[in-house]
């Protein structure tokens, strides 16, 4: 018979709450924000637009690692999607190569 009482622990920094088999690593604002390398402020941002899902415990807000790995992934750059940033070099970058000048 599985016992299906919730345990907590420390992991790698992050709180992780057990369930029998179902496991949660929950993250602080301030390491979600330093594992995706941005500022919590900027964190906080997604949250509010709802680009990544976070919750509140009273207080405290925290977010499933799983929830910001799910973010990771969505933020991945296709290829070809950044030719805007960069000059071809086959077109002239500035007026003076247009005009010859």
């Amino acid at each position: 018979m599985r016992e299906n009482r919730r345990t907590k622990m420390r992991h790698h920094g992050a709180q992780v709450m057990s369930m029998g088999d179902d496991e949660i690593h929950w993250l602080s604002t301030g390491e979600a924000a330093e594992r995706l390398g941005i500022t919590p402020r900027t964190l906080y941002r997604f949250i509010d637009e709802g680009q990544v899902a976070a919750y509140r415990f009273g207080r405290v807000i925290r977010l499933k690692a799983t929830d910001v790995d799910v973010f990771i992934d969505a933020c991945r750059i296709e290829p070809g999607t950044l030719e805007h940033l960069y000059p071809d070099s086959g077109t002239p970058t500035s007026d003076t190569e247009v005009s010859g000048t």
